[in-house]
C-alpha cells in the first residue's frame, strides 16, 4: 500500500483564491483539489500490508495537543525560476508540526518502516507545473506573493491516509486518525479524498 501522514486542510475561501490565482497566470499546472489539500508529514510510499498496524501504532503513540497553523507567502520547489511544485508557506505552528514529524520518523524507524524525504519543510501544495507554459507568469507570481498573508485552521487531527494511484489522479483514503489530546482513533474511509 502507498501511504503518506499528513494534516488535512479545511476548505476555505482564502484556499480557493489561492488556488484561481495560479490558475489565471496560464501556466500549464495541475491544481490540487481544495477538497483534498494536506500537510504532508511523513510520505512513507509502498508498505507491506503486514506493516500496517506498526504504521497505525506510531500514529496511535502520538501525542500533541490542539494547535493553529497559519499560511502566507507563496513558493516553489525547487526554485522560483524552475518550478516544479508551487506551495504556500507555513508560519504559525510550523514548530509544532516539525515536532510531530520528528516523533512519527523516531517512532516509524523503531518499528523498521522507512520515511522518505530528508528535509522536512512544512507547507500546503496547490499545484505541479507539467509544462513550461506560463511559467514566468507563474514565477512573477510566486514573486509577488511571497510575503502574502492567506488564512490560518486549527489542527486538531493527524492522518493516515492510503494513495491509491488512477489514471484520473490519486484517491487518498483516510486509513488512521490520531485526534489531538486523547486517544479516540477512527478507522474506515467514510471521507473518500480524491483529486
Amino acid at each position: 500500500m502507498r501511504l503518506f501522514i499528513g494534516v488535512p486542510v479545511r476548505d476555505a475561501p482564502w484556499l480557493r483564491e489561492a488556488l484561481s490565482s495560479v490558475e489565471r497566470t496560464g501556466a500549464d499546472v495541475k491544481l490540487v483539489d481544495p477538497q483534498n489539500v494536506h500537510i504532508t508529514l511523513a510520505f512513507l510510499g509502498e508498505v507491506r500490508e503486514d506493516k500496517l498496524e506498526l504504521v497505525k501504532e506510531s500514529l496511535d503513540e502520538l501525542e500533541f495537543q490542539r494547535f493553529n497553523v497559519g499560511f502566507r507567502g507563496f513558493g516553489a520547489f525547487p526554485s522560483i525560476s524552475r518550478p516544479r511544485v508551487v506551495w504556500i508557506g507555513i508560519t504559525e505552528g510550523f514548530n509544532e508540526l516539525k515536532r510531530i514529524r520528528t516523533s512519527l520518523v523516531r517512532s516509524l524507524s523503531s518499528k523498521r518502516i522507512r520515511v522518505e524525504e530528508e528535509q522536512f519543510v512544512p507547507h500546503l501544495t496547490l499545484a505541479r507545473v507539467k509544462g513550461p507554459r506560463g511559467v514566468l507568469e507563474l514565477a512573477k507570481l510566486v514573486s509577488e506573493a511571497s510575503d502574502k498573508e492567506f488564512g490560518s485552521q486549527e489542527v486538531n487531527e493527524v492522518t493516515l491516509f492510503k494513495s491509491t494511484l488512477t489514471p484520473k489522479g490519486p484517491i487518498y483514503d483516510p486509513v488512521h486518525k490520531r485526534l489531538a489530546g486523547d486517544n479516540f482513533e477512527l478507522r474506515g474511509d467514510s471521507d473518500r479524498r480524491t483529486f
